[in-house]
C-alpha cells in the first residue's frame, strides 16, 4: 500500500485549498486586534476542532491560553504538538487542565483567573451515534445542554468580550437527538446576546477528525480489517484546519446572535460517503473489493491479496441519519454576502427559561419507567422543528 497524506487527499477530492483564508486575509488586522496579547481561555481544546482553533489562534500571538478538557492524553499531545511545531516559541502564557467544564474545580479555576477577552467552548458530544437509550441521551442532554446553562451562568460573572460556543449543521432541521441537543444549545447562548458577544457556527463533517468515517478508516486499514460505508448518505466536508479556521472567523467577525456556517452550494459541495470511500482505497494504491455482506467483508479480508481491499457498502438503517446536510432552514434570515466563505444566520432575540427546561428535564431524567419517546417529546417541545427519525438501531450495531 502506499503511504497516505491525508492532506493532499483532502485537498485533492475537496479541489479546494484555503477557502477560508481569503476571510482571514480580508479581516486580518480586526482579527490581530482581537487575539494579540490578549487572553483566551478553550473548553474542550484537545479534541480535533478545538485543537485545530488553537492552532490558529496563535498565529495571532495571544498573551494567555488556558486550555481544558476531559481527555488527559489528548491535552499532552496538543502540548507535544504546539511545542514541537514552534506555535509556542515566543512570551506567552499556556496552560492546560483536564477538567471537566460540569465539575466545581472547573468554576474555582475560572473565577481564580483575571477577565479573559475570548472563552472558546468545544466540549459536546458531537456524534449521531451517541445516540442509544435514555442513559446515552441523558448524558448527551446533559454535557449539551445542561453544560451550556452552567457555563454561560458563570460567564455573568466574568463576561468575556466574546463567547463562542460550537454548533452543528445537524441544528438545522433536526432529525437526531444530538441535533435537536445543539438547537436548544443555540437558542440557550442567543438569550445571552444582551449580555455579550455570544457566537455559534454549524458546520460539515470534519474529515479525519476524531470518531469521523475517515479516522474510522485508517483505523481499520492500520488493523487488517474491512471497511464499511452508507450508499444513501452525501455530506459537505472540511479539513481539521478548515475547521479551525471556521471557529476562529466566528468567533471574531459578525454580531452577537449571529450563527455562522461554510459558505457552500447546497448541491455541488456534498460528497456521497461511498464516492469518498472508494477514492480513499484508491489513493492507498488499491482496488475497492465490494462486498454483499458485512459477513462477506470479513472473510475476504482474511485472504486479502494485497492488490483489492474489501468494503460493504450498505443504504443506512440507523436512527437519526439525514440523507443529506443543510446549514439553515427556510425560516431563518440568512447573510451570503457579507463574506467570501462564510454565510450566517441572524437570529431575533430569544428568551429561554433555561430554570424551567432544567426541571421539566430532571423531572424526566428522575421517572423510574422513562422511554426514548417521553424524552424526544419533550425535546419537541423546544426544538418545534425537531421530527426525529427512529428506525430502531443505532450506529454502535454496525462495523
Amino acid at each position: 500500500m502506499k503511504n497516505f497524506n491525508e492532506t493532499n487527499f483532502l485537498n485533492y477530492f475537496l479541489n479546494r485549498t484555503s477557502f477560508f483564508q481569503i476571510d482571514i486575509d480580508n479581516n486580518f488586522q480586526f482579527i490581530l486586534k482581537k487575539i494579540r496579547n490578549k487572553s483566551l481561555l478553550v473548553i474542550g481544546g484537545a479534541g480535533t476542532i478545538g485543537s485545530n482553533y488553537i492552532k490558529e489562534i496563535l498565529k495571532f500571538q495571544p498573551s494567555k491560553i488556558v486550555v481544558v478538557d476531559t481527555n488527559e492524553n489528548g491535552l499532552t499531545e496538543l502540548t507535544r504538538d504546539l511545542r514541537s511545531s514552534g506555535s509556542l516559541d515566543y512570551e506567552i502564557d499556556y496552560r492546560t487542565y483536564p477538567i471537566n467544564l460540569n465539575d466545581l474545580v472547573f468554576d474555582k479555576l475560572f473565577l481564580s483567573e483575571n477577565n479573559f477577552d475570548t472563552i472558546a467552548n468545544f466540549a459536546a458530544h458531537k456524534h449521531v451515534r451517541s445516540e442509544k437509550d435514555i442513559y446515552s441521551i441523558e448524558a448527551l442532554i446533559k454535557n449539551n445542554v445542561y453544560g451550556a446553562i452552567k457555563l454561560l451562568k458563570l460567564l455573568e460573572l466574568k463576561p468575556p468580550k466574546q463567547f463562542f460556543s460550537v454548533s452543528t449543521d445537524k441544528a438545522a432541521n433536526p432529525v437526531n437527538v444530538m441535533g435537536a441537543s445543539k438547537s436548544i444549545m443555540e437558542n440557550i447562548i442567543l438569550t445571552y446576546q444582551n449580555k455579550f458577544k455570544v457566537i455559534t457556527a454549524r458546520f460539515a463533517n470534519v474529515a479525519f477528525s476524531n470518531g469521523s468515517l475517515l479516522d474510522g478508516f485508517t483505523y481499520r486499514i492500520n488493523k487488517n480489517q474491512p471497511l464499511a460505508c452508507p450508499t444513501n448518505i452525501k455530506r459537505f466536508f472540511v479539513t481539521p484546519q478548515e475547521s479551525g479556521q471556521i471557529c476562529m472567523l466566528a468567533t471574531f467577525l459578525g454580531d452577537s446572535g449571529n450563527i455562522f456556517f461554510p459558505n457552500f452550494n447546497f448541491n455541488e459541495d456534498q460528497i456521497f460517503f461511498k464516492d469518498i470511500a472508494i477514492k480513499f482505497i484508491q489513493q492507498i494504491g488499491l482496488k475497492p473489493l465490494i462486498c454483499d455482506s458485512e459477513k462477506e467483508a470479513k472473510i475476504r479480508m482474511k485472504n486479502f491479496d494485497s492488490s483489492s481491499y474489501p468494503i460493504y457498502f450498505f443504504n443506512s438503517e440507523t436512527s437519526g441519519e439525514k440523507e443529506y446536510e443543510e446549514f439553515f432552514t427556510d425560516q431563518e434570515e440568512v447573510d451570503l454576502k457579507s463574506y467570501k466563505s462564510l454565510g450566517f444566520i441572524i437570529k431575533d432575540n430569544i428568551s429561554l427559561d433555561t430554570s424551567k427546561l432544567v426541571n421539566d428535564f430532571d423531572n424526566l431524567f428522575s421517572s423510574a419507567d422513562l422511554t426514548k419517546k417521553e424524552i424526544i417529546k419533550l425535546m419537541q417541545k423546544y426544538v418545534l422543528n425537531f421530527n426525529h427519525i427512529e428506525k430502531g438501531k443505532n450506529l454502535d450495531q454496525k462495523m
